[in-house]
């Protein structure tokens, strides 16, 4: 997502349409120590990978000649046991500011899924109609499991004003050369800020315009050892999604832009994507790194975004860590893309199992309901494979080696796992703002 302008030259114009299936990449599984993190860094400053084979094609390549059309996409082997390094400190006192990264502690993860096992901000970038949306967690999920069920935990309706469990922010506050605009409350608009939690309003954001969704639980006092870490002063703090098998599912318009100003950033690239929550709560577009956890592998999943004004019907689906790949900035990008009907409804999302796979899809049959079944989850994706020509691949289950010095850097496991957070989050979840 950050660095989509980069991808624009390298992406192929050329697409051929050959029939829809699951595209499928294993990624590499590896133990990230300190040390790995610091030469994987390097590497990206000096514009060299060591990636492995499973890796080799990167965002705006393929290992075929072309991208080709897809009913599912899907990554398995999702989450590795690594570290990253969380924002020790940040001065703003003055306009150009400060901030410290602390990499005497690096902070450890494991598991599927990780490090967005880990709290999650949702993040949506125009043009786009937001209509729908439901967040989701169950005890356990493996692929095509019949058996089970998923929970809601936060709920959206933009034909109903209704919200459950949800803040709407953006970058609209205060703004600082290094950290750029402060994370607040947005109005019902999605893009002016507000002095308090509102809801959104059934509202299309422009090209280049975005909004962030977090829970309605809010974080403590900012410091090392707090809730939600150390963040920003100034900004409206709030927990991300927790747990490690969460599904996100999203009803929207993703219309193309008419208008004529070409020469702005993302031009006609919608987006839904989710960043490590606790990114956007220091900066998410810094322009000093150390002022965000983000390049040293704090976690996104992009689950649909055009990548370029060329491919703008082409929703792509890219893991920006350090998991089979240096080159964070690059990401690994599954070869293969969902359509974007511009004058019709989408409705999908992203499922992330327990058993490491990450399952993003788009069926008109999806419904966002307070409980879902296994049962009714598997139906709307094989549907999807079935109607659209679809070929299977193996599934592989995920194999991560533990960590033995997991949250060193912090607190010893995310609050947003922590059993009196996930009570909470159950009440909220029952109470709806009208």
């Amino acid at each position: 997502m950050r660095t989509t302008f980069y991808l624009s030259a390298l992406l192929l114009v050329t697409q051929s349409v050959l029939g829809r299936r699951i595209s499928v990449r294993n990624l590499s599984k590896r133990d990230t120590t300190q040390q790995q993190q610091q030469q994987q860094q390097q590497q990206q400053q000096q514009g060299t990978s060591t990636s492995s084979s499973a890796s080799s094609s990167s965002s705006g390549t393929s290992d075929n000649e072309y991208s080709d059309e897809y009913g599912v996409l899907q990554f398995q082997n999702y989450g590795f046991a690594g570290s990253y390094y969380k924002v020790k400190s940040m001065d703003l006192s003055d306009s150009e500011c400060s901030c410290e990264l602390d990499t005497s502690k690096p902070y450890y993860f494991d598991g599927p899924t990780s490090p967005l096992n880990e709290e999650v901000s949702i993040h949506i970038r125009g043009p786009l109609n937001l209509q729908e949306m439901g967040v989701y967690t169950a005890d356990s999920y493996t692929y095509g499991s019949t058996s089970g069920s998923w929970t809601r935990q936060a709920y959206y309706d933009s034909s109903s004003g209704t919200a459950t469990n949800v803040t709407f922010l953006g970058n609209v506050g205060d703004k600082y050369d290094c950290v750029g605009k402060a994370l607040n409350y947005v109005g019902s608009d999605g893009v002016t800020k507000a002095d308090s939690s509102t809801v959104l309003g059934n509202i299309t954001l422009e090209s280049d315009q975005e909004f962030a969704i977090y829970s309605s639980v809010k974080c403590g006092d900012s410091g090392w050892s707090k809730d939600c870490g150390v963040y920003r002063s100034g900004i409206n703090a709030y927990h991300g999604f927790y747990g490690e098998t969460k599904m996100f599912l999203f009803k929207f318009l993703a219309p193309l832009d008419s208008s004529d100003n070409t020469t702005i950033t993302s031009y006609d690239m919608p987006a839904i994507w989710l960043l490590n929550a606790n990114i956007a709560r220091t900066s998410q577009y810094p322009t000093n790194s150390n002022c965000s956890s983000w390049t040293s592998g704090g976690g996104e999943f992009d689950i649909f975004e055009v990548m370029n004004s060329t491919e703008n019907l082409n929703f792509y689906s890219t893991i920006h860590d350090y998991q089979g790949t240096g080159d964070i900035d690059t990401g690994i990008v599954l070869d293969g893309y969902i359509e974007r009907t511009p004058n019709s409804v989408m409705i999908g999302g992203v499922v992330f199992g327990s058993d490491g796979t990450a399952t993003v899809f788009m069926s008109n049959s999806t419904s966002i309901d307070d409980t879902i079944s296994n049962s009714d989850l598997n139906t709307w994706i094989s549907d999807v494979e079935t109607s659209e020509k679809a070929a299977t691949y193996s599934l592989s289950s995920v194999s991560n080696q533990a960590s033995s010095s997991k949250g060193e850097a912090g607190l010893d496991a995310s609050f947003g796992n922590s059993f009196w957070f996930n009570l909470l989050t159950l009440f909220l979840g029952s109470l709806t703002l009208v």
